[in-house]
């Protein structure tokens, strides 16, 4: 029973981390309807940054934010820069750019800070907290690192009008164009918080997986699996997937088809969901008079 409550723990640890990197997907998905495959290389290259910074002398907490920001202007001066340009009426030309970010961000990480693994520091004591023996320091605190942040994100949405006139743009752009929001602006908002997010999820889960330019790769198809199985176009069913599938894949590793295999898990919940109901538990079904 102990090992069973250990997994569910360490599931809801890392459930937290897939919830955030799935929200992200959703995000940039509910702007330019694509699924951004280089948001894992995005996280992982802001979580480089915050490890050059700590290394330089800077305190954790302070390298944690100034990333953050960091990770906010590379989002948004993407979205500006490079997205804006490309005709994105054409899924195969927004297939390549996301695909060549992922490839370009992943070729500078090892350029410029090697191919050597490294370990990044956790900002939370080795000692588990509250005398517990189910969950470690790192993980309970990165769960509520993770739900502070998805708890100002929901409050941002929905209690600011920066935040309703992001997702007017989102939703439909020439309506809003009509009502005088600025829709390039939401857009690179929305850009910037996505990688923003993202880099959080990347610094919570690389002392646990160590830093190297490949880190985000298992990472973002947990994430994937999370937004298909809460829904793709729903943020809050991305965050309940990413738990659901945080959860499912450290019971099954631990239980059933040993930790090699906890990738299929991925796979098969992605599989699964596109065959049996591709809306996600929480998104919506789409019907179109052809």
């Amino acid at each position: 029973m102990d090992a069973f409550i250990h997994q569910v723990l360490a599931g809801l640890a890392t459930g937290g981390i897939y919830a955030s990197m799935a929200l992200a997907l959703v995000m940039i998905y509910q702007s330019t309807h694509h699924i951004n495959f280089a948001q894992g290389e995005m996280a992982m290259f802001a979580t480089y940054l915050a490890w050059a910074l700590i290394n330089a002398g800077v305190p954790y907490w302070a390298a944690f934010f100034i990333t953050v920001l960091l990770a906010f202007a590379l989002g948004a001066g993407i979205e500006r820069f490079v997205i804006r340009h490309v005709d994105t009426t054409s899924v195969l030309s927004v297939v390549v750019v996301f695909i060549g970010l992922l490839v370009i961000m992943n070729s500078l990480a090892g350029w410029i800070f090697s191919h050597t693994i490294k370990s990044f520091p956790s900002p939370f004591p080795k000692e588990n907290l509250f005398g517990n023996t189910f969950i470690s320091s790192h993980e309970l605190g990165s769960v509520g690192i993770t739900l502070v942040v998805l708890l100002l994100i929901f409050f941002f949405f929905r209690f600011t009008s920066l935040g309703l006139a992001m997702r007017a743009a989102a939703q439909n752009p020439v309506s809003s164009r009509l009502v005088g929001i600025r829709v390039g602006a939401m857009l690179a908002l929305g850009w910037g918080l996505a990688a923003a997010i993202g880099a959080v999820a990347g610094m919570m889960v690389a002392p646990i997986v160590y830093l190297d330019p490949n880190m985000m790769s298992g990472i973002l198809l947990y994430a994937f699996a999370g937004a298909l199985v809460g829904g793709i176009d729903n943020p809050l069913g991305a965050v309940i997937g990413g738990f659901i599938v945080g959860v499912l894949e450290n019971l099954l590793g631990a239980f059933v088809i040993g930790n090699e295999l906890k990738l299929t898990v991925a796979l098969v919940l992605i599989i699964g969901v596109l065959t049996v109901k591709p809306s996600g538990l929480l998104g919506k079904v789409h019907v179109t008079r052809v």
